[in-house]
């Protein structure tokens, strides 16, 4: 009995009722209750109390923190906001009573001289395929502790994040009847942005998403999935036809099994975003840029989890197509500058842009200028020229996406605080174009690169005035400040200039971009951020590394302009009451085994 643990005479835990054994990173409270012995981990795995302080009635040991209940023969817990406690076989044998922390006594009967029964408990393992499960009943129950437990134990299990998104996704798109929204989005942008975080910050991020997830799903119901027609394969351009025709008329059913139809007929991917997308950019800047956000995200994440999941990935992104806002429809986009028949004058015209040409004839620094200004007919031909001479549709739509974050650069806090919001779906919308197009470059597509540069105009009295760029220290010799203190900055409301000069000062002194993005990623981890915060952090990214790719003053500027945007989005919208991350850190510390009930 080298490797059991002695707990002590069978008599001696009669008369107290329990008692605690060490083991060799924590202890195991032994029972004795209705003539049986029992053994299970010492900490309630809620939240860590110690259970040798709980009371037991009818094989009911409970908690007295949180009055979790679990049964104290199999350790499974009758509180789903709860996990099973991990219970130890017991071995009686001349009186002394031995505990197997390593569960490697086979479970058998045993009759000790009194003649009491002793049975070993069960075995109970927090494996890998226990912690999604778990993470599929925290969705399911919308509980944030439990969300975070799994999370933290398949992440440092080494599970893929894809793999804990993927359950994710399976469950926001089957147990939300209203399709895909910001619950998704979030998810999806939380895992593009991972490679830029530490370990913890991973963790916070996925946690997260998935939160959102559930809070997102509760009480809406399942969405079942129509079946295709009954075409074995049918004609793709066709049914691009019909789709493009169920979306104009809000036929939400019948796009779906159009869609459908398209995907069991073998479309490919690109096929099927051209289908998508075009029916989207069909209408002007749809419910403020969501729907083609919410598009893109949707392809982003399959990219990540695989073509299997297109059926019901792709159609939970239909719902939301019924009662979409279209923009033509509105008076600002009408009155007092129609801003309507130009574009649609300038899609015509896109027709006939031949596909080649020297985009060295493009002056881009111009036009951003143009799209910046208050002429919106000169920016529709300006960029109208810029396609002529040669600028490919991704790279425009990347010019455009960094005037977008202009004005999310210089947006002056004495506007509106709600404000944010709209100058953040104009990017935003922007970004989710640019993305789209490099997955697959198509005229239909541009249209809403175009739709985004008119939101940019009608964004312009947000800059003025325009707030003043932060100035930094050009050749400065001093050594890059403490990236705490861009936290501590963010303690702090309203600290909207201040953060962006710390961080352009913390560049111009060569500090390490990787330890900027890991700090600013948890400067929005740690807060219960909203929805437009996420997106604003990825898009931001995204945007910067793909200038980074290029080596250019207008490609420098462009970085710093995506850095200074999210620096001071972040820091308007911070701080919040951080509940959300003080949940994932009790997940964290219960995991590494701390106990959460001492004082501290």
């Amino acid at each position: 009995m080298s490797d059991l643990l002695s707990a002590g005479s069978l008599k001696e835990i009669r008369e107290s009722g329990v008692k605690v054994v060490k083991g060799k990173s924590h202890g195991i409270a032994v029972f004795y209750h209705e003539g049986k012995v029992y053994a299970v981990d010492n900490r309630c795995p809620h939240m860590g109390f110690p259970l040798h302080q709980g009371r037991i009635r009818d094989c009911i040991l409970t908690c007295e923190w949180h009055h979790a209940r679990f049964d104290i023969q199999s350790g499974g817990t009758l509180d789903p906001w709860a996990d099973d406690v991990t219970t130890y076989p017991v071995v009686v044998e001349n009186g002394q009573v031995w505990v197997d922390p390593g569960h490697r006594v086979t479970p058998r009967n045993r009759v000790n001289e009194g003649g009491v029964d002793l049975t070993p408990s069960p075995r109970c393992r927090g494996t890998v395929d226990r912690h999604r499960k778990r993470l599929r009943e925290g969705l399911e129950q919308n509980l944030s502790l439990v969300i975070a437990k799994a999370v933290v134990g398949l992440m440092e299990a080494g599970e893929p994040a894809e793999e804990v998104a993927r359950i994710g996704v399976e469950f926001g798109t089957t147990h939300r009847r209203s399709g895909w929204r910001s619950g998704l989005t979030i998810l999806t942008a939380m895992l593009n942005i991972l490679p830029k975080l530490d370990q913890k910050g991973k963790v916070l991020a996925l946690f997260q998403g998935l939160v959102h997830v559930a809070r997102e799903s509760a009480g809406e119901g399942t969405r079942f999935i129509l079946e295709p027609l009954p075409e074995k394969k049918a004609d793709i351009q066709r049914l691009f036809r019909w789709y493009r025709h169920a979306v104009e008329v809000r036929d939400t059913q019948g796009a779906e099994r159009i869609l459908l139809t398209a995907i069991r007929s073998g479309a490919t991917e690109k096929q099927l975003t051209d289908m998508m997308m075009a029916a989207v950019t069909g209408h002007f800047y749809m419910d403020a840029g969501h729907v083609l956000d919410f598009h893109n995200k949707a392809f982003e994440m399959l990219e990540r989890i695989g073509p299997e999941h297109r059926e019901r990935v792709l159609t939970s992104l239909l719902p939301d197509l019924g009662d979409a806002e279209r923009s033509e429809e509105l008076h600002s986009w009408q009155s007092p500058v129609d801003l309507v028949r130009p574009l649609k004058r300038a899609f015509e015209a896109m027709k006939e842009i031949p596909e080649k040409g020297d985009p060295g004839a493009v002056d881009e620094e111009e036009l951003i200028r143009l799209l910046l200004g208050d002429r919106p007919e000169e920016t529709v031909q300006g960029m109208l020229r810029s396609l002529r001479r040669g600028l490919s549709p991704v790279r425009l739509s990347q010019l455009v996406t960094l005037a977008a974050g202009e004005r999310i650069a210089r947006f002056h806090v004495q506007n509106d605080f709600s404000d944010w919001i709209a100058v953040l779906h104009t990017f935003t919308h922007a970004h989710a174009v640019h993305r789209s197009l490099r997955r697959s470059p198509s005229k239909e597509l541009l249209r809403g690169g175009f739709h985004t540069a008119m939101r940019i105009y009608l964004d312009r009295f947000l800059n003025i005035p325009a707030a003043r760029r932060p100035r930094g220290e050009a050749n400065s010799r001093q050594a890059p400040q403490d990236v705490g203190q861009l936290l501590a900055l963010m303690n702090q409301q309203q600290q909207v200039a201040e953060a962006a000069e710390w961080v352009v000062t913390y560049l111009d002194r060569g500090g390490d971009k990787g330890v900027l993005f890991n700090t600013l990623g948890h400067a929005l981890l740690r807060e219960d951020a909203e929805f437009h915060s996420f997106q604003m952090m990825e898009a931001a990214w995204k945007e910067h590394d793909e200038w980074a790719e290029e080596n250019s003053d207008l490609a420098e500027e462009a970085q710093r302009t995506m850095i200074i945007a999210l620096a001071r989005y972040l820091a308007a919208h911070a701080p919040t009451a951080r509940e959300l991350p003080h949940v994932a850190r009790i997940a964290q510390r219960l995991h590494r085994g701390e106990k959460l009930f001492e004082e501290v």
